[in-house]
């Protein structure tokens, strides 16, 4: 459970600095962690939970642009520089895992602005 607040007050966090720029998408940090939070478990090298794939297929679903796709990005970026147990294979790998087709391959090195 303390992995779920922790990945919880960081994505808060980073709600306050993604905000401004997202103003455009419907999609906010807030939203990202309600989707992914059953994920941690897989994240940080768990067996992945049918919930966390309804989670990702609902995020990405709902990511219809290019600023959401760039906020869902930079939520994800920075909850992942700031829980150092995430095991970064295993993020770039769940969109594939859960049957959805993402424009850009996470890693902690993207650079979320030229998502698109």
């Amino acid at each position: 459970m303390s992995e779920v607040l922790k990945f919880a007050c960081v994505v808060l966090a980073c709600m306050v600095v993604v905000a401004p720029f997202a103003a455009e998408g419907a999609i906010s940090c807030g939203t990202v962690v309600s989707k992914l939070s059953p994920c941690i478990g897989y994240l940080t090298g768990g067996s992945l939970p049918a919930n966390c794939c309804t989670g990702v297929k609902s995020l990405y679903q709902a990511a219809q642009t290019t600023s959401d796709l760039q906020t869902v990005c930079g939520c994800l970026k920075n909850a992942a520089k700031s829980m150092t147990n995430i095991k970064m294979s295993n993020a770039a790998s769940l969109p594939g895992k859960c049957g959805v087709s993402i424009p850009y391959t996470f890693s902690a090195a993207i650079d979320c602005s030229k998502v698109n």
